[in-house]
């Protein structure tokens, strides 16, 4: 067991040794920069079947964030027809309210019911 452990220390401080040996001055004089690595034009290549998998991930993601949207969406939509519907009879109630100032009760009624027939007809 203990010779295990020797050789795991040894390789160990052998990397650490090799990692931090200074590589001296660099030729072009930019010692700023990083080092520049080997050209791997394969390394970032994946599978079609791992891009395959991501495509359905994403479009599944996609169509869940399209449905919360739209859901919010119908909700702002019916906040907004009950704010108007709410307002419309608001205005109404105080247009008959004026008409009853100015003439009978009966009359408001009257014009009321007829405004109403008019209305289903229309629409």
């Amino acid at each position: 067991m203990s010779s295990t452990t020797t050789t795991t220390q040894t390789t160990s401080q052998v990397e650490t040794k090799a990692a931090s040996k200074p590589l001296g001055m660099r030729v072009n004089g930019k010692q700023w920069h990083q080092p520049k690595k080997a050209f791997r034009p394969g390394s970032g290549l994946t599978s079609f079947e791992k891009r395959a998998k991501d495509r359905q991930l994403m479009a599944a993601v996609k169509a869940k964030e399209k449905e919360l949207k739209d859901e919010k969406e119908a909700e702002r939509k019916r906040r907004i027809e009950a704010l108007k519907e709410k307002r419309a009879k608001k205005e109404e109630k105080e247009r008959y309210e004026k008409m009853a100032e100015k003439m009978h009760k009966k009359r408001v009624e009257r014009l009321k019911r007829k405004e109403k027939r008019n209305k289903l007809i229309n629409s």
